[in-house]
């Protein structure tokens, strides 16, 4: 009975100091769980193929590239990894360009594209180094990812794979359980908030199966046992120009304002089996959040929330500008100028 009173009690006491607006608010979990905690945002943008025939891999990532630059996120925090330079292959009739679509609306690789790791630097160790943080000390700034666990990280991959692995350069592979161990070597060093990894390539869901890191959300252009498929050919070039999953997320993006309104949840269902002809895969077991619920710029943007006051505050120390003061005092009585001699003193 006495245990009852007490409980009573110390409920009336929360509800008479707890403010309304504490209680209508933070306690709901749903709406909580919808919160993102990030404080920053990268984007790893990884194209893994050679040779002109893959020119669609090429023109996957750079359409990847210039949404998120578009939506805010700048070239410092993007690490761009491209396999080979399609804009200046001798193969190209439209030299310094590279578009995605066979009516030349948009070349993607514009005026203005850095490229972090291009050509041979292109490979599995360099990917894992990267991730990991584990770069030689001689690695320049713009081929580091410094990220903290304030994080969102947007892990774009295009390329040839296969069951359980990518192929890179067509001379190596990276697997799906290097993959992970990776994922999970970054949120032990807390390197991450949250990830979104996105994938373009055949059999692309072996990708994500072995993930068992928190926090990551997952889609892949194909399930185990699928083709991902290109979209079209360009007659121009005679090659296709890009793949079918990557042409509907840009198609849905293009569409992507700084301060849309679009969920995750949306773009998770941008390429239905009717015109990606393979079935999407995601995963969202390990994403703490609903993505129906994540506006799409907790990943493909860097919307900053500011808090704007009107309250002065004097950041100025009297005592130090005192003292600065003395000692220019003292400079000037040590050292001083005098007038210059006349001419004719010294004839």
């Amino acid at each position: 009975m006495h245990v009852n009173n007490k409980l009573a009690m110390l409920a009336l006491i929360l509800l008479c100091v707890l403010p309304p607006t504490l209680l209508a608010t933070e306690l709901e979990l749903p709406d909580a769980f919808s919160k993102s905690h990030h404080t920053n945002n990268w984007a790893v943008l990884v194209d893994t193929s050679r040779f002109w025939f893959n020119y669609r891999h090429v023109a996957n990532v750079l359409s990847i590239y210039r949404s998120v630059k578009r939506l805010g996120i700048p070239d410092s925090q993007i690490i761009l990894m491209v396999a080979d330079d399609m804009a200046c292959n001798p193969r190209n009739p439209r030299p310094a360009t590279v578009f995605n679509n066979a009516n030349q609306n948009i070349n993607v690789y514009g005026d203005d594209v850095e490229v972090d790791y291009r050509g041979y630097e292109v490979t599995v160790e360099n990917l894992v180094r990267l991730l990991t943080g584990r770069l030689p000390d001689t690695t320049p700034r713009s081929k580091r990812l410094l990220t903290d666990e304030g994080s969102n990280i947007l892990v774009y991959m295009t390329g040839h794979g296969g069951e359980g692995f990518l192929k890179f350069q067509d001379s190596e592979e990276i697997t799906n359980i290097e993959l992970a161990d990776a994922f999970e070597q970054m949120w032990v060093k807390r390197r991450y908030n949250e990830i979104f990894f996105m994938i373009d390539t055949c059999q692309a869901a072996s990708m994500f199966q072995k993930f068992y890191s928190p926090n990551i959300l997952s889609v892949a252009s194909s399930l185990v046992g699928e083709d991902s498929l290109s979209h079209h050919v360009d007659p121009a070039i005679g090659v296709y120009i890009i793949d079918r999953y990557t042409y509907y997320a840009l198609e849905f993006l293009e569409r992507v304002m700084p301060d849309s309104k679009k969920t995750m949840g949306e773009f998770l269902t941008v390429c239905p089996k009717r015109v990606c002809i393979s079935t999407v895969g995601t995963r969202t077991d390990l994403f703490r959040r609903d993505p129906n619920k994540v506006p799409i710029t907790d990943f493909f943007g860097s919307v900053r929330r500011v808090e704007v006051s009107d309250n002065f505050v004097n950041v100025s120390c009297p005592a130090t500008h005192k003292a600065e003061s003395d000692q220019q005092k003292k400079v000037k009585e040590k050292f001083q100028y005098v007038d210059q001699l006349l001419i004719d003193t010294l004839v």
